[in-house]
């Protein structure tokens, strides 16, 4: 049986402060809805310290951020891009439209759509999310969208010049300095100056997935996208000073970020412990990655392989590193995650800024039911249907008769009755 070696805060306490989180977005989108431009600029003013003339980025400006990043700063964007750019197009020719006509007479098949109109957040608060533009924006462009706006906060009271490039260079029809509910709300509600959008993406911090929630429905979304998680699941094949790193790098994120260790080896989990403690007094970052360790981090320990995976699944984590004798195992048998990083070699990093697989992915056990951003996300797949003779539909119609007959549906029934009449009475379907 598993055995939790340390635990964050209770289930009680995160609920508590869901409830505060969905009670202020509910406000703010209200507000926004009620007031338009003049609500954002105050959310902007009350969050953000950030009240320019326009929060929409003329090309000047846009400019202006490109010429400060050095050419090496911008080839590393492009790379980056090109990875996610070429994995995108390799998943959109795996996504077919299909015609087959499935009885004589009856055609049926589907098309996939992209939608008009994306609104991609990309966070910036605390850290200038470059990543996330290639992984929303580039992606958007591959299915085909035709307007794909972008919004990112102020960093240091200014457009964060690699933000707005990335951004730029993955093909953002219009830029904004924006962040947080005001964003998100303005471009799936709309504004005086910012057109609605028909569908959100991107992830952001606990405000921003609620807002998405929120919305959703009015607007599509990508999915619920929240403060990151990381899983290490280990054993004795590795040592504390990389599951300690590989833990703390995600947890840096954010001070709700969960990072959970699950092992099979005592040991591993004792030192990793300690390793942890020892690197946050060195790391740049500690002050966000300890208050998230501290009251997120976990470390459970498992009798074998098995139970890793039992436990593993029920958590259903967004970002799932695999260091174990056989990380194929969980290839294989895990049901329930965003992304998977099998083997030391690479990491949950590589993943979030370059190596091409989308890192905007399901948090908050998501994973049960939905996996993370790809080109597909942003295609509707419609169906069609058509009938080219007389007497398929005629077919058709006699058992479409017979079944509305059986719900009680007088009108659907006429609607088959009709053709039934017209196109070949005579015409028997069978009798079951």
């Amino acid at each position: 049986m598993a055995v939790i070696l340390k635990s964050g805060l209770s289930e009680r306490v995160k609920a508590e402060e869901n409830d505060k989180v969905q009670s202020m977005v509910e406000t703010a989108l209200a507000d926004i809805e009620k007031r338009g431009d003049d609500a954002v600029r105050a959310m902007s003013k009350d969050f953000d310290k950030w009240d320019p003339t326009e929060f929409l980025l003329s090309g000047s400006e846009v400019e202006a951020c490109v010429k400060k990043l050095s050419l090496q700063e911008i080839n590393d964007i492009k790379f980056a891009q090109e990875q996610v750019r070429n994995f995108a197009k390799i998943q959109r020719k795996a996504l077919t439209d299909v015609e087959v006509e499935t009885l004589p007479g009856v055609i049926l098949g589907h098309k996939n759509i992209p939608v008009n109109s994306v609104g991609c957040y990309v966070p910036g608060g605390k850290y200038p999310m470059v990543a996330s533009a290639h992984m929303s924006i580039v992606t958007a462009g591959v299915a085909g969208v035709k307007r794909i706006i972008a919004a990112s906060p102020p960093f240091n009271g200014a457009p964060n010049p690699a933000v707005v490039t990335a951004m730029h260079l993955a093909g953002a029809d219009e830029i904004y300095c924006l962040g947080g509910i005001q964003a998100v709300g303005a471009m799936a509600l709309g504004t005086e100056t910012i057109s609605p959008i028909d569908m959100l993406v991107g992830p952001g911090n606990a405000f921003v997935a609620e807002a998405k929630r929120q919305l959703y429905g009015r607007v599509g979304i990508d999915l619920f996208a929240g403060p990151t998680e990381t899983l290490v699941i280990a054993d004795d094949t590795v040592d504390a000073e990389i599951c300690a790193t590989d833990l703390l790098g995600q947890a840096e994120h954010g001070p709700t970020s969960p990072a959970i260790l699950v092992t099979n080896s005592e040991q591993l989990a004792r030192e990793t412990i300690k390793e942890v403690n020892r690197q946050l007094k060195v790391l740049p970052t500690a002050a966000i990655a300890e208050k998230a360790w501290t009251d997120y981090g976990q470390v459970i320990l498992c009798e074998d392989e098995a139970e890793m995976l039992e436990v593993s699944n029920e958590i259903a984590c967004e970002h799932v590193q695999v260091m174990t004798r056989n990380p194929n195992y969980f290839l294989e048998n895990m049901t329930n995650f965003g992304a998977l990083f099998l083997g030391p070699e690479t990491n949950v990093s590589y993943g979030d800024k370059v190596i091409g697989t989308n890192h905007t992915l399901p948090t908050r056990q998501a994973a049960r039911y939905t996996g993370g951003l790809w080109v597909g996300k942003f295609l509707k797949t419609c169906t069609y249907q058509r009938i080219t003779s007389p007497e398929a539909s005629a077919l058709i119609g006699e058992y479409c008769s017979r079944l509305c007959a059986i719900e009680g549906f007088a009108g659907h029934k006429e609607q088959a009755d009709i053709r039934v009449r017209r196109y070949g009475g005579s015409n028997s379907a069978g009798q079951d």
